[in-house]
């Protein structure tokens, strides 16, 4: 039996049961209106914890950290995240710095600092400023409805918060997944400057909450891109506290089905709301390619279409040259018969057995106008399909990022 997954009004990550946050402005960002850069987020009990993290051989020394603090046998409690600096290329320091700020919050939040995870996220070689950090993060009030505060905390070129939470009902209780995540420029899929953070009050076992999470982050935020640009510092969490009071969930009956689709619809909203708020971008880019030989290949070719730099620079500029999205799967490697392929632009076709067909080019040029773009890419080789998120490359992306510490 399929179990129904539903949207929580006006969800945030403090949506699921025993989940409190606060933030607080402390200047490590610019001043602004209604800004914060540090946040807390805490369950009131320990958590179960999974997590991502970014393939870069350069990363942050509180990613780092974070990554050593999660694992099957590990019980996390809190999170304490900031934005402004990155906290990353800083020598030695980072590491000090990063171990002092879960002290603090750990001893504001009476827990220890083993069982308290750190997340930073701005301008790369530039030491966090431990004596705001200091200051400010004794003065942060968490609440069960402050996870729209944190969810201002982490923004940084952002444009607006992300944030969701769904639920479903497993014999007869209610298990709630709520999820925020910051991301605008510095995007691109590979997980392992991205953060995401996620919560359940659903009881999980741990092999099974790592595997969640890390199918859902292949089929969402390993399947966006906004500049070809992978950070220093991507990290996915995600914390069960079992206060929902519902059955161990292991992965071998319905609920647990569930709670996966519920985890990765969460994961899919924030990763797609990154993709629109790219930096410069005035739409988004949904590619779907579908009749691939396998799943893997049709992620592979998806993410290569809403990668690639002409395609970007073809929906903005709303020119129905196809020939690019047949340069970008072609480029991603895997096996086609070019011959088959049919393109769709918002479901007009505009090539059919791998070659240009009569279409109605005003058509193609309004509908490459929308707010959303869609370009589906059908090989005819197989069963295989899959979906990447992107944006389209503007202007005011190479404006912005020429001075962006100037």
């Amino acid at each position: 039996m399929t179990i129904q997954i539903a949207s929580v009004p006006n969800g945030t990550v403090t949506s699921a049961k025993g989940f409190s946050a606060g933030a607080v402005f402390a200047g490590i960002k610019t001043p602004g209106a209604d800004k914060r850069d540090i946040g807390l987020l805490v369950s009131e009990q320990l958590c179960t914890v999974a997590g991502t993290f970014t393939q870069n051989s350069i990363i942050s020394p509180s990613a780092s950290l974070t990554r050593d603090r999660i694992g099957i046998n590990k019980k996390v409690k809190a999170i304490v995240a900031n934005s402004g600096c990155a906290n990353c290329a800083v020598g030695a320091q980072g590491l000090v710095d990063a171990k002092e700020t879960t002290d603090i919050a750990a001893s504001h939040l009476s827990t220890t600092s083993e069982e308290t995870l750190v997340a930073s996220t701005g301008v790369i070689g530039v030491e966090l400023p431990m004596a705001l950090i200091r200051e400010y993060i004794p003065k942060i009030n968490v609440t069960e409805n402050g996870g729209s505060e944190f969810a201002k905390a982490i923004l940084t070129t952002d444009k607006r918060s992300k944030e969701i939470a769904v639920s479903f009902d497993a014999d007869g209780i209610i298990h709630t997944v709520g999820g925020v995540s910051k991301g605008s420029g510095m995007i691109h899929p590979n997980m392992a400057t991205m953060l995401a953070f996620t919560t359940t009050d659903a009881n999980v076992d741990p092999v099974f909450l790592q595997e969640t999470l890390s199918n859902a982050v292949k089929l969402s935020f390993n399947q966006i891109d906004v500049d070809g640009d992978q950070s220093t510092n991507d990290t996915v969490i995600l914390m069960a506290n079992g206060a929902a009071n519902g059955a161990l969930l292991k992965g071998d009956n319905d609920a647990s089905d569930a709670f996966a689709a519920a985890v990765l619809k969460v994961c899919k909203h924030l990763a797609i709301e990154i993709a629109r708020d790219g930096e410069g971008a005035t739409k988004l880019i949904e590619v779907t390619v579908e009749g691939a030989y396998s799943n893997d290949d049709a992620l592979k070719a998806s993410r290569a279409c809403a990668a690639s730099l002409l395609v970007k620079t073809a929906v903005y500029g709303r020119d129905p040259n196809w020939g690019r999205i047949f340069m970008a799967v072609g480029k991603s490697g895997i096996k086609l018969d070019e011959s088959l392929i049919n393109c769709y632009v918002n479901d007009i076709q505009i090539v059919a057995d791998g070659k240009g067909i009569s279409y109605n080019v005003q058509s193609v040029v309004s509908a490459l106008g929308d707010d959303e773009v869609r370009l589906r890419v059908n090989l005819n080789v197989g069963s295989g399909s899959g979906q990447a998120w992107g944006c389209d490359l503007t202007e005011e992306y190479v404006v912005f990022n020429s001075a962006y510490t100037t």
